[in-house]
């Protein structure tokens, strides 16, 4: 018993560690966003950004301005830190992943109005079907990756106002109803190889909803709004947030990277926990250097800092807790560096940084059947990423997952069965 509670005390304390970092973390947005505008222009912003259309690529960055944009990450945060907390779910290494991929999407996307509908729909599901909303926190944070669905319903297809906000409210909750048993259905295509399920799942929605719209004379069509030009300013805030995670995660794992080498030899499939295996420290250690990894890829290939690829870097930092570390996502990079590089791709575009950060959804594979087989994968991604999306036309924020389920379905089975030959042979031989 004594030690039932002991384990229990750290727990609780690793819990208020947690939010402290959650809080800290939308402070660092919020206070940051008045460096770069002041706070009329902030919410003028704010505005043009809830009355977007918000589909894929729109850089909110582009479309109001850099403090909007953190102010409305910093909003979206607090949001998915209070449906954590009034859902009393344990915070485990995933529920860590999609506050920071919220955080991402909220650069180019998600907004408080785009996004609610969907959570509310989950929520309803859980009443309905008598399952714990505790449980279904992920699904409901992560969802929210079809809320451009409800911004275009609202505003792009030509209806008044009121009906505008009805049926994009009704789209949203709709399909934050059937996420839960879409998403639950659609692990086993992939098999845990590509870590953004919820990806995959929103893609397979996100088509179907806009083969509907198209049958009824309704056209939607992805958008490109990127900015450029902020790299200075940007970098200086990007390396200074993850240089005081960094910080914080060495004080908490006694200024050591002890046990890091451990965390690395893990494949990371089915989104592992690294939050219950290795503690607050390294979970942070490892974040802040998928941080600055993915930085600096972007700065070296001589891409933008925007809100899409800053999006991408918070994202990647964000399942650090749960799946990807630098030995499982530098093989993926690399991949799709080098496809893109000999191919009509040009790798500083932004759609090319999207396809290299979020296609370390693959990491699994490198992680779980070697370096080739994840470069391969990467460069397959990044073929196949930049023709998915006009199925769902931009509806899907998390298109890489899309294309990543499709995959790691294709090259699992192969590289299983290539595996599983040359086992034989070496017992053989």
């Amino acid at each position: 018993m004594p030690d039932k509670s002991k384990h229990g005390q750290v727990l609780d304390a690793s819990e208020k560690i947690l939010y402290l970092y959650f809080t800290l973390f939308t402070a660092a947005l919020f206070f940051t966003a008045f460096f770069f505008n002041t706070p009329k222009e902030i919410l003028s912003g704010n505005i043009k950004i809830l009355a977007s259309s918000s589909n894929l690529i729109t850089d909110y960055f582009h479309i109001a301005n850099i403090g909007a944009t953190l102010v409305n990450a910093a909003i979206m945060v607090l949001q998915a830190i209070l449906v954590i907390k009034i859902s009393k779910v344990r915070i485990n290494g995933l529920i860590v992943a999609a506050v920071f991929t919220i955080a991402g999407f909220s650069l180019f996307g998600k907004n408080i109005y785009n996004s609610t509908p969907i959570i509310l729909g989950v929520l309803a599901y859980a009443r309905i079907s008598n399952t714990p909303f505790r449980t279904l926190v992920p699904v409901a944070l992560f969802g929210t990756a079809l809320a451009p669905l409800v911004s275009e319903v609202t505003f792009n297809v030509g209806l008044p106002v009121y009906l505008g906000i009805l049926f994009g409210v009704l789209s949203g909750f709709i399909t934050g109803f059937v996420m839960p048993l879409l998403a639950k259905h659609f692990y086993g295509f992939h098999k845990g190889f590509s870590l953004y399920n919820i990806g995959f799942t929103a893609g397979i929605v996100g088509t179907l909803c806009i083969a509907f719209l198209r049958s009824f004379g309704v056209e939607v069509n992805p958008v490109y709004f990127v900015s450029g030009g902020n790299n200075k300013p940007l970098a200086i805030f990007i390396f200074s947030l993850f240089s005081l995670i960094l910080l914080a995660g060495l004080c908490l794992n006694r200024l050591s990277f002890k046990d890091y080498m451990k965390l690395l030899r893990e494949s990371g499939r089915g989104c592992a926990d690294f939050l219950n295996g290795y503690g607050i420290g390294l979970v942070l250690i490892n974040m802040a250097v998928l941080g600055i990894l993915s930085t600096l890829y972007i700065l070296i290939v001589g891409g933008e800092l925007n809100g899409p690829t800053i999006g991408g870097i918070f994202t990647v930092a964000g399942f650090g807790a749960s799946g990807k570390h630098p030995f499982n996502v530098i093989p993926i990079l690399t991949g799709v560096f080098l496809i893109g590089f000999f191919s009509i791709h040009d790798v500083s575009s932004t759609s090319a940084l999207l396809a290299a950060l979020f296609g370390t959804t693959l990491a699994p594979i490198s992680g779980h059947y070697g370096i080739i087989p994840g470069m391969i994968a990467g460069g397959i991604h990044i073929i196949f990423t930049t023709n998915l999306t006009f199925l769902h036309a931009g509806m899907n924020l998390y298109n890489n997952g899309y294309s990543g389920g499709f995959v790691a379905a294709l090259m699992v089975p192969i590289l299983d069965k290539v595996f599983e030959k040359t086992n034989k042979n070496s017992n053989r031989g």
